[in-house]
């Protein structure tokens, strides 16, 4: 008596009349017929069964179709029914192969397959045949038949299996033999396009893009999520907030996850999932940590997922870390709360207990951050503070001072009270992070919270801590008196141990001693910062001390020095996009600016913008960085667009009350103004900020030369008084213009040459040249006296290059069929190269340093993708760019 067949597994499910045109996946399963096998393998509700049936209904091939179901793990029972699929394609094929499968005692199974294959080598055109569903088969003997099938395929049949796991065919030999076709999860998913066309055209929802994304992101391209999402979203008003609220726990999502997949694995898969989704990243030794059982290894449970497509997501190529799909986690996380909830006595399941294994194994093995983000889930204050409180968490990375700083914000008042040091940290995680608002009230509450404490170290300390805080709160404010004051308090109740912090104090020190204008002091405690802080091991102040020691040197017009300090910072702090270093950067910025390297001072100057915008808006930072690319504008040519940045800059000082910033902004708004003879609005601007130099230069402007000395001379007193050496270069240099504009031309040379002799060892230029032609003029007659023939020489080849470029302005650059297109100053350096100079020629035609030189051809070269100059200046020819 013969099995009756179930037609419908033999049923070729047919396109959806709606649905997305996926043509990427189209093309890689016609590109896969040449082999013998395709498989696709995800887990439920990627769209495996649609895809198929979509390829089917396109690729002008007779198919096959069987959908398997459990009781098809009998050998008999699957090859009746392959047999019967196939005679869809031809009605005669395996007839004899049915005639011995209802025989008594049928041959062996390879004898079967002997036959039908000697019946599939009959039919004359290719086709497909598509086994749907090959993860309901359990059973050894079917996965040997069709590997013994596949082995002995005929050429014109293609074989495609849809499975939810790895079938246990030989797929690497496949594989490596070129004759499998995979398309997997990742493959699968849908892409934001896709998303938005299933979302629109298919469910007919009107979304935003914004909201189409963010869905997409939330479900990672699942498709069933998307299904679910969209159908329980008909009839939403706010599309938004019913998005942001959808989860894992969403009900539709959690029977569809919780019947199709969890509840289909064994009651030790089960518990592994559920104690192992409190982690964001799981790997075999965590696992097993979490667990703390030896039933079974965590890594092989994890190898048994992975190969089981259970929503687990592989981290690396090493197949070392994974994490669960985002909406399975949270359903599993769900379930682990009910799981518990149902059984409150089991402590050693809590999940407290959880999270306190996963951050121990965190912690052993030197990943502080982490182990600090389960003890906070665990709820155990005194491990998080414990980790927090250690060295090994780098606070000065603004992910990591967030996470602490969430987490601080989440604990009552009452537990920071019980622990000030809490409060203090609080506060100085604030100020760490770039932000001002609510320090002082969590010192106060410290404070409060200290009353009637002991006066012992511990609570000294704390004492020192609040002062240093302080500090550093008053430094970002400008207030000079109490940076001093509590940097003195700091120091004095810090305990001798605690370096990190003294380091700290003497930094906020030796910041208030440079507003002061007190270098030497200055200059003293940012060393001692310095020193501290390295025996420390503190990154963070090292980075700071070392920015300020900079700005000394650069304002002792040690420009080498400072260069190389600023350097040194940008070294320590690699790949780190740290907002402190804004200043590092600017600081070269203006010392490039001053060389002459006017494209680097750029770099330099954009970048510190950037990093100093990162700060929070009541800091003044960002307005410095204004300031120099405003002159670097001036130096390019562009007045107008100088003026109209400083408008900016000042418009934002004064919106936010940055009284100290208004000045400095003043003063550089007077260059342009005079620039632009608007004499007028640079004398207000001068006189209202009290800027002597300002007003000699607009004296001058106004062809007063007896007036600007007579401003300059009692300045000139003043920062030779305090050992300002910055700005008596500046004024002697303004000086010796006044001197000449009023016909004393013998001691306007005199004073230039003094001038001179201090700016040479620094390689000023911009200093010189920046006065225009009444310096051109200056500087000819003292070469004519023949001293500092090379230096003379240099800053007067400048004048007569800025004399071309005002006399020329706005000189085009060639259009540029680049992908990436050489700047201005690389143009001038391949037209150099053209011309047969060397470096060292270049470096001294540009007044560039030879390593700047070099960088330049590296660039240049790269651009061009040549490797000699020949070849560039050949290529540039083509290129018409010379």
């Amino acid at each position: 008596m013969s099995t009756p067949i179930l037609a419908t597994k033999l049923y070729i499910p047919p396109p959806r009349s709606k649905l997305v045109s996926r043509p990427r996946l189209i093309e890689r399963l016609n590109e896969g017929l040449h082999r013998k096998l395709t498989l696709i393998s995800a887990p439920a509700g990627f769209g495996k069964t649609t895809l198929i049936s979509e390829w089917l209904a396109s690729c002008h091939r007779p198919a096959a179709w069987l959908s398997l179901e459990a009781g098809d793990h009998d050998p008999a029972r699957f090859l009746m029914y392959l047999v019967a699929a196939l005679q869809a394609i031809k009605r005669t094929i395996g007839e004899s192969v049915l005639g011995v499968l209802h025989s008594p005692q049928p041959p062996p199974i390879e004898s079967i397959l002997t036959a039908l294959l000697n019946d599939l080598t009959t039919l004359s055109d290719p086709f497909v045949l598509v086994l749907d569903d090959y993860h309901v088969l359990d059973a050894q003997p079917v996965d040997q038949a069709l590997t013994f099938l596949l082995e002995h395929l005929p050429p014109q049949m293609h074989l495609v299996i849809a499975t939810r796991e790895d079938p246990q065919l030989p797929l690497a030999r496949l594989r490596a033999r070129s004759h499998l076709t995979e398309l997997r999860a990742a493959d699968l998913r849908f892409t934001p396009s896709e998303a938005a066309g299933f979302l629109t055209q298919v469910m007919g929802l009107n979304l935003s893009a914004q909201d189409i994304g963010l869905l997409a992101t939330r479900t990672e391209g699942w498709i069933a999520g998307l299904q679910l999402a969209a159908i329980s979203m008909q009839g939403h008003q706010d599309a938004a907030d019913f998005i942001t609220a959808f989860t894992g726990s969403h009900q539709f999502v959690m029977d569809y996850l919780a019947e199709e997949v969890l509840q289909q694995q064994p009651a030790s898969v089960q518990a592994f999932l559920l104690r192992t989704s409190i982690l964001d990243r799981l790997c075999g030794p965590l696992c097993d940590a979490v667990l703390c059982t030896s039933s079974a290894s965590g890594q092989a449970t994890l190898d048994y997922l992975e190969h089981a497509n259970l929503f687990l997501v592989p981290l690396d190529n090493e197949r070392r870390w994974y994490r669960y799909h985002h909406l399975f986690a949270e359903l599993l996380r769900q379930r682990l709360r009910q799981s518990i909830a149902s059984s409150p006595k089991d402590e050693s399941r809590s999940i407290d207990e959880l999270h306190r294994r996963a951050s121990q194994w965190y912690e052993d093995n030197g990943l502080e951050i982490e182990a600090f983000h389960h003890a906070a889930a665990a709820h155990d204050v005194e491990r998080a503070e414990r980790l927090m409180e250690g060295k090994k968490i780098p606070m000065h990375l603004r992910g990591a001072a967030a996470a602490l700083l969430d987490w601080l914000a989440s604990l009552p008042k009452a537990v920071l009270n019980a622990r000030p040091s809490l409060w203090v940290r609080y506060a100085s995680l604030l100020l760490v992070n770039g932000q001002t608002t609510g320090v002082e009230e969590k010192l106060r509450a410290a404070e409060v919270a200290l009353q009637g404490a002991e006066g012992d170290d511990e609570t000294r300390n704390l004492v020192g801590q609040i002062a240093t805080a302080r500090a550093t709160l008053a430094l970002t404010r400008y207030q000079v008196e109490t940076m001093l004051a509590q940097s003195r308090r700091a120091l004095e109740y810090l305990h001798p141990a605690n370096l990190s912090l003294r380091a700290n104090a003497y930094w906020t020190l030796g910041f208030a001693y440079q507003l002061q204008g007190d270098r030497t002091a200055a200059r003293r405690a940012y060393t001692e910062a310095i020193a501290l802080s390295q025996a420390s091991g503190n990154i963070f102040f090292i980075l700071l001390a070392t920015i300020g020691l900079g700005n000394i040197q650069e304002a002792d017009n040690q420009l080498h020095l400072a260069a190389q300090t600023y350097q040194r910072v940008l070294e320590l702090t690699g790949d780190q996009p740290l907002q402190i270093i804004y200043e590092a950067h600017l600081g070269l910025a203006r010392i490039r600016y001053e060389w002459n390297d006017l494209e680097a001072a750029e770099q330099h100057g954009r970048q510190s913008l950037h990093l100093a915008r990162q700060y929070e808006s009541v800091i003044d930072r960002f307005i410095l960085c204004e300031v120099l690319l405003a002159r670097l504008k001036l130096a390019q040519g562009d007045v107008d667009g100088a003026a109209t940045l400083l408008a900016q800059a000042s418009q934002s000082a004064r919106q936010h009350n940055f009284v100290h910033r208004i000045p400095e902004v003043a003063a550089a708004q007077v260059l342009p103004l005079l620039r632009q003879g608007q004499l007028a609005a640079a004398a207000h601007l001068a006189e209202t900020h009290k800027l002597p130099v300002s007003q000699a230069r607009v004296y001058l402007a106004q062809g007063d030369p007896s007036a600007a000395l007579a401003v300059l001379a009692p300045w000139r007193e003043q920062v030779e008084a305090r050992g300002w050496a910055d700005e008596r270069l500046k004024v002697l240099v303004l000086q010796a213009v006044a001197l000449q504009a009023q016909g004393e031309r013998d001691q306007a040379v005199q004073l230039l040459l003094d001038a001179l002799a201090l700016a040479e060892p620094e390689s000023f230029i911009r200093l010189f040249v920046d006065e225009g032609r009444p310096m051109a003029q200056l500087l000819s007659k003292a070469a004519a006296l023949g001293r500092m023939p090379d230096y003379i020489g240099k800053l007067l080849a400048v004048c007569k290059v800025e004399a071309q470029k005002s006399a020329n302005p706005s000189p085009r650059s060639p259009a540029q069929p680049l992908i990436e297109p050489l700047s201005r100053r690389e143009l001038e350096v391949l037209r150099l190269i053209a011309q047969g100079l060397s470096n060292d020629e270049i470096s001294e035609r540009l007044f560039l340093a030879l390593d700047t030189v070099k960088g330049h051809n590296r660039k240049i070269f790269g651009k061009l993708q040549v490797q000699r100059r020949t070849e560039a200046v050949a290529r540039a020819r083509e290129l018409d760019l010379l």
